[in-house]
C-alpha cells in the first residue's frame, strides 16, 4: 500500500536518524547465512519513539488483609451440594472444604465471586492471585459471568483459565491470562469475577487462603519498556494460535536495524494488537544507502483474535546493504503493535541441517517391531533404521514427562534442576535449553507437542518462535480423534509453521500422545491387533472395574471382586496399546515422505526417541501380565518398561545407515551434546551427558559408562530432596532410596507395603531383566559397592546444583569441581 502523507511528515524528521552509514561508525550489518531473527538483535537497532504511555490504567486490587464484603460464595442450585463457607483469618480469606462440598464423586470444590462495575473485559489482562495452601488443592482458576446455560452447575459462570497449586504453604502468586482459548464471549459489560478451586484427593477436608486478587489492565503489562520480547500466544484472546516469540512496541514507533541483503531474501512475521478498538497501523520500509525510502509493506490491524501472517519480499534488494525498518502507528498514541518472530530469510546458505527431535511420549522399546518385537507395529521406523542408526539400549533418565523432559532438554539431571517441587519442576532461567541453543545458533524454532508437561509448566518456551502445547489447541479445532491422533494434528501443524516460516534451517521437537491410554486406535489401526468383540469384552471389563475402589491396578482387590482375569485384562489393553504405536510410525512415515517430495529430507537430521516407556503412559503392562506380582516396593526406573526408549538418528550422507549399537548403554541426557557436536556448535559449560557423534560418524569408540537415572521432589518443610537415584552398569542394575520420608504414626497396612525393607536395591539384570527380584540380601559385596557408587554421585549432583540455587551465588571447593571434572559433568 502507499504511504499516506500523514505517515510521511511523521516519520520525515526521523529518517536521517535511521539510514544506516557504515562510514559513521554504526554497527556492522546483520548477515542473512542463517535465518535472522529481528526480535534478538536490538542492541543493533536504531529505536525512534515507541514510548509506553504514562497514563496506563493502575491495577485494581482487593486485599484480605482487611474485609472484603464484596465477595461471597456462588451459590450452587443441585441438591446437595453446598457453597464453600470463607473464614476471615490474619491476613486472608480462607476457603475451607469439606464433605458437604464434595461434587463429581470425590472432588471437593468452591467458588467465590465480586460484581463488578461494568468493566469491559479487553480492557484487562491478567488477573493475579496471591494464595497459600498445605493441603491436597489441586487447581485454582478464575471464571466470569453468570452463565445461564449452566446455572444448575457447581461454577455456574463462564469458565476461564487456570493452574495448578503449589501446596507447600508457601505463599505463591498464580497469573491467570484474561485470554484463555476457552473461554466464552458474551454481549456487554464483563460484571462478575470468579475464582474457582477444587480437589481431586480422596480427602476429608481441605483449605485455601486467598491473601489477595489484583485485575491489571492490558496495556499495563507492557509498560516497562517502551520496546521488548516475550513469548505470547498472540493477539488479546488469541483462541487456539500458537505461542509466538514476539517484539513489542508502542506506536508511533520505529525500529531500524542494518542488513546486508541475500539473494531472494524474505521477510515473515505476524501482526498483532492487543484491543479491537486500538488498531495499529503496522509498516515495513527499506532504506538503502542513497537515502531513499521504500515502504515495501503497510497495513492496518485491528483483530486482536487472530495473528495476521505476512511475507515481505525482499529480492530485488539482494547483495544491498539497507536500513530494514519496522514502523508502527496509531490514532490513540500507546498503542501496543506486536510482531510475531520477525524472520529475514533467504535459499539455504549453510549445511548445517535441519533437525526434528521427534519424541513419542510413552514409546516403549521392547514393543517396537524396530527393536524385534513380534507385532509389526513400528514398520516404517523399521525401514528408517536401514537409513541411520539405532541404539539398542537407551534410557530415559526419569519416569515420567516432565522430569525426563527437563532433562534431556538441558542434559542436566532432575535433582541438578532442583527436583520438583509442589508439582512443578521450572528449568533455571540460567540453564539453555535445547531450543535456546539452537535459536541463538540461528536456527528457526519451533515445539509441538500435545503434552503440557513437556512444554511451559517446566519453563521450556524460552526462545522458541512457534510454540504449540496443549493437546486441546489441536483438537478442539481439529475436530474428532483426541490424544490417539496428536501426531497428524502436531504434523499438521509443523506444515503450517513451514509454509509461513519457510527459511533453513530450522529446529522442531515434536512430542506426541499417540500412544497415552486413549484406546482404541483411530481406522484404519483400530483392529489391527484387537478384534470387535474383544474390545467389547474389554470395555465391560473396564466398565466394571472402573466401579471398584481401586480400577485396573495391579495390586487391585477389583480382580477378585469381579472375577475378572487381570493377564486377560492387560494383554488386551497391550494390543490397544500396539495399535496406537502403529497409528503414530505411520504418520511418521508419511512425515518422512513429505520432507523427501519437499526436498528437505537430505538437509536434514532426524532423531527418533521417547520420554519414558509404557508405565507412565498406560501403566507397567510388562508386569501387570505377570502370573505374580512383584513386592510394591519393587518399583525401580530402571525397569526397562518404565525407562527403556527408542533412540534413533538419520542423517542422510553423514550417518551410515544400518547401524546398531549394542554398547555404549545411553541415556536421554545424552541427545543434547550429541546434537551441538553434530552440528558443530559450541557446547554448555555444564552438561551431565555425552556426545554419540564419534560412534555415529564412525570417528571414534566410546567408552563404557554406567546410565544414571535420578527424580526427587523437594520437601519444602523437611528442606531436602526425596526420591531415587538409580545406575545401570552392565549386568547389575542398582537403586538408592534418598531421604526416605519418615513414616506417619497412624500408617497403615496398605501404605507400609510400599515402604523399602533397605535403602539399596539390587538388581541382575541377565537373569531377571524386569526386576521383579531384588538380589540386595545374596550379593552385600555389591550392594557395599553401589552404595558408595550411587553416594558419591548424589553429592556430586547436589555440588552441581549449586550452580543453578535461584537467588543465590555459590562457590565450589577445588575438590568438588575436580569431583564434577572427574564425571565429566563440567568442563
Amino acid at each position: 500500500m502507499p504511504v499516506t502523507q500523514s505517515r510521511r511528515s511523521r516519520w520525515s524528521a526521523l529518517i536521517c536518524a535511521v539510514v544506516f552509514v557504515p562510514a559513521c561508525g554504526g554497527p556492522a550489518p546483520l548477515t542473512v547465512e542463517m535465518p535472522l531473527h529481528l526480535e534478538e538483535h536490538l542492541h543493533a537497532a536504531t529505536i525512534v519513539g515507541s514510548e509506553a504511555p504514562s497514563d496506563i490504567p493502575e491495577p485494581v486490587e482487593w486485599r484480605f488483609d482487611e474485609p472484603q464484603p464484596g465477595w461471597r460464595p456462588v451459590e450452587p442450585t443441585p441438591a446437595g451440594w453446598e457453597a464453600v463457607r470463607p473464614v476471615r483469618v490474619d491476613d486472608a480469606l480462607r476457603l475451607p472444604l469439606a464433605a458437604a462440598n464434595r461434587v463429581y464423586g470425590p472432588r471437593l470444590a468452591g467458588n467465590i465471586y465480586v460484581t463488578l462495575p461494568d468493566w469491559t473485559l479487553e480492557d484487562w489482562g491478567s488477573v493475579e492471585i496471591r494464595a497459600r495452601t498445605e493441603d491436597r488443592v489441586d487447581h485454582i482458576g478464575i471464571n466470569f459471568n453468570h452463565d445461564e446455560s449452566n446455572l444448575r452447575s457447581v461454577f455456574p459462570l463462564t469458565g476461564g483459565d487456570r493452574t495448578p497449586v503449589i501446596t507447600d504453604g508457601s505463599v505463591q502468586t498464580y497469573r491467570l491470562s484474561l485470554d484463555y482459548p476457552f473461554t466464552g464471549r458474551w454481549e456487554g459489560a464483563w460484571t462478575d469475577l470468579g475464582i474457582w478451586f477444587y480437589s481431586r484427593a480422596d480427602e476429608d477436608a481441605v483449605a485455601l487462603d486467598i491473601l489477595s486478587v489484583r485485575v491489571i489492565p492490558r496495556e499495563a503489562e507492557f509498560a516497562e519498556e517502551g520496546v521488548g520480547v516475550r513469548e505470547m500466544r498472540g493477539s488479546a484472546h488469541a483462541g487456539f494460535e500458537p505461542i509466538r516469540r514476539t517484539l513489542y512496541m508502542h506506536a508511533p514507533g520505529k525500529i531500524a536495524y542494518p542488513v546486508r541483503v541475500s539473494e531472494d531474501a524474505r521477510l515473515d512475521v505476524a501482526l498483532g494488537v492487543l484491543r479491537d478498538d486500538a488498531p495499529a497501523t503496522f509498516a515495513i520500509t527499506v532504506t538503502p544507502q542513497d537515502g531513499a525510502v521504500d515502504t515495501l509493506f503497510e497495513e492496518t490491524h485491528s483483530d486482536r483474535d487472530h495473528w495476521g501472517q505476512q511475507s515481505v519480499d525482499l529480492s530485488h534488494l539482494s547483495g544491498e546493504t539497507v536500513t530494514l525498518a519496522l514502523e508502527a502507528d496509531s490514532e490513540q498514541p500507546g498503542t501496543v503493535a506486536l510482531w510475531a518472530s520477525p524472520t529475514v530469510s533467504g535459499p539455504r546458505a549453510t549445511e548445517k541441517p535441519n533437525v526434528i527431535f521427534y519424541v513419542i511420549d510413552g514409546a516403549g522399546a521392547e514393543y517396537m517391531s524396530m527393536y524385534g518385537y513380534n507385532r509389526r507395529t513400528t514398520p516404517n521406523l523399521e525401514r528408517l533404521a536401514t537409513e541411520g542408526a539405532v541404539f539398542e539400549w537407551a534410557y530415559s533418565n526419569s519416569s515420567w514427562t516432565r522430569p525426563s523432559t527437563a532433562s534431556f532438554m538441558t542434559s542436566l539431571q532432575h535433582s541438578v534442576l532442583g527436583g520438583e517441587r509442589a508439582g512443578f519442576n521450572v528449568v533455571p532461567d540460567d540453564v539453555p535449553t535445547m531450543a535456546q541453543h539452537l535459536h541463538r545458533a540461528g536456527y528457526q524454532t519451533a515445539v509441538l507437542t500435545a503434552n503440557p508437561n513437556a512444554g511451559r509448566m517446566s519453563g521450556l518456551e524460552r526462545e522458541v518462535d512457534f510454540f504449540c502445547e496443549d493437546w486441546a489447541d489441536f483438537f478442539y479445532v481439529g475436530g474428532l480423534g483426541g490424544r490417539r491422533e496428536s501426531s497428524r494434528h502436531l504434523h499438521d501443524a509443523f506444515w503450517g509453521w513451514r509454509e509461513a516460516y519457510p527459511g533453513e534451517p530450522y529446529w522442531v521437537h515434536f512430542q506426541t500422545v499417540d500412544v497415552h491410554e486413549d484406546f482404541p486406535a483411530v481406522a484404519p489401526f483400530s483392529g489391527l491387533f484387537v478384534g470387535p468383540q474383544q474390545l467389547t469384552t474389554w470395555e465391560d471389563w473396564r466398565s466394571r472395574l472402573r466401579e471398584t475402589d481401586r480400577g485396573w491396578w495391579f495390586w487391585s482387590d477389583g480382580w477378585e471382586a469381579t472375577g475378572i482375569s487381570r493377564v486377560a485384562f492387560w494383554s488386551v489393553m497391550q494390543g490397544l496399546y500396539d495399535e496406537t504405536m502403529a497409528y503414530n510410525d505411520h504418520q511418521i512415515g508419511r512425515l518422512v515422505e513429505r520432507l523427501k517430495a519437499e526436498g528437505e529430507w537430505d538437509n536434514t537430521l532426524l532423531v527418533v526417541a521417547a520420554d519414558h516407556s509404557i508405565d507412565a503412559a498406560m501403566g507397567d503392562m510388562a508386569i501387570a501380565i505377570q502370573d505374580s506380582l512383584p513386592p510394591r516396593w519393587s518399583q525401580p526406573m530402571l525397569r526397562p518398561s518404565i525407562t527403556r526408549i527408542p533412540l534413533m538418528f538419520v542423517w542422510p550422507g553423514h550417518i551410515e545407515g544400518g547401524q546398531r549399537f549394542d554398547e555404549p548403554v545411553v541415556s536421554m541426557v545424552d541427545v543434547l551434546p550429541t546434537l551441538l557436536d553434530l552440528l558443530n556448535l559450541p557446547m554448555p559449560e555444564v552438561t551431565m551427558g555425552r556426545s554419540l557423534a564419534p560412534t555415529l560418524l564412525g570417528t571414534g569408540e566410546l567408552e563404557r559408562r554406567p546410565v544414571i537415572l535420578d527424580e526427587f521432589v523437594f520437601d519444602v518443610e523437611a528442606g531436602v530432596l526425596r526420591g531415587y537415584i538409580e545406575v545401570i552398569d552392565g549386568r547389575w542394575g542398582a537403586s538408592l532410596e534418598i531421604n526416605p520420608e519418615p513414616p506417619e504414626e497412624d500408617e497403615d497396612e496398605e501404605d507400609a507395603l510400599w515402604r523399602r525393607p533397605v535403602p539399596l536395591l539390587l538388581y541382575d539384570l541377565w537373569n531377571d531383566p524386569y526386576c521383579l527380584h531384588s538380589v540386595h540380601k545374596e550379593r552385600p559385596g555389591l550392594v557395599e559397592k553401589y552404595t558408595a557408587f550411587l553416594e558419591a554421585q548424589w553429592e556430586a549432583h547436589q555440588a552441581l546444583a549449586q550452580r543453578f540455587t535461584p537467588g543465590e551465588q555459590v562457590e565450589l571447593t577445588a575438590e568438588q569441581l575436580e569431583t564434577l571434572r572427574a564425571l565429566g559433568y563440567i568442563q
